[in-house]
């Protein structure tokens, strides 16, 4: 499924549906983290924009889901996020079924 197809899919859910999608759509992104720029890249190449995959990101964050990395200043480092997803799908303790 496309990039795209994901983001638009992601948008019209509601509940627990929309966390499996959002999961999906980030978990697709992440394959393309190691592109640079990224943002840039996934423009030119799927027509998805930043706000997309930062809104899923925000989402996921709400609900428990994924904690965004953070810089020394408080701002959120979104493809830093992703790159560690795409290296990391499923961290120990979830593996575990610790949280």
């Amino acid at each position: 499924m496309s990039l795209r197809t994901l983001v638009k899919l992601y948008r019209v859910a509601k509940g627990r549906d929309k966390v499996e999608r959002a999961w999906k759509l980030v978990r697709e992104a992440a394959r393309y983290s190691h592109h640079e720029p990224y943002w840039e890249f996934l423009k030119k190449n799927f027509d998805v924009r930043a706000e997309d995959i930062k809104d899923a990101l925000r989402f996921l964050e709400e609900n428990g889901e994924v904690q965004i990395k953070r810089s020394i200043d408080g701002k959120r480092l979104y493809v830093s996020t992703l790159k560690d997803i795409r290296e990391n799908p499923v961290r120990l303790d979830r593996w575990l079924g610790l949280t």
